[in-house]
């Protein structure tokens, strides 16, 4: 059975920020067949419920950044998102919830360090992990729409 990585909140765990869930039915019967292996770095490394976090480019690079202590988050995350996948090896597809600075494949909002948006289609921390591991990777919408094409 082939496995898929999914964002723990499109399965219906309350592991958002605010602890609510993106809960999606269209999208997992669309993947069925598939095994689920779910994710959440930010509810691993900070709890839930948690500050959000925005994704910040400077000249120190792209980093996850505290929106109530300003703290530079992405090192955890990153950790996690490594151990996910040196633990995964096996992970065929992935699929992350859209605009999340964790895990939008092609929607995370980038700001630069003045918070002015510069970007609409950036990468999260652990999206950017399973695109640098080449694995094949979508935002929920962009899944669901590519499958309504098929």
């Amino acid at each position: 059975m082939k496995k898929v990585a999914i964002s723990a909140c499109l399965l219906g765990n309350r592991c958002r920020y605010d602890g609510s869930d993106n809960y999606d039915p269209k999208l997992l019967g669309l993947l069925e067949g598939y095994e689920f292996v779910p994710f959440c770095p930010e509810d691993f490394c900070y709890g839930t419920p948690r500050p959000t976090m925005d994704l910040i480019e400077d000249n120190m690079g792209i980093r996850a950044i505290s929106n109530v202590t300003f703290a530079n988050l992405t090192p955890p995350i990153k950790e996690y998102a490594k151990a996910f996948f040196d633990n995964n090896r096996d992970i065929e597809l992935f699929i992350g919830k859209d605009r999340s600075p964790s895990c939008g494949v092609c929607s995370a909002k980038i700001y630069n360090s003045n918070k002015e948006l510069i970007s609409t289609k950036g990468a999260g921390i652990m999206a950017q992990e399973a695109i640098d591991r080449g694995v094949e990777a979508f935002d929920a919408e962009d899944y669901l729409e590519i499958s309504k094409k098929r």
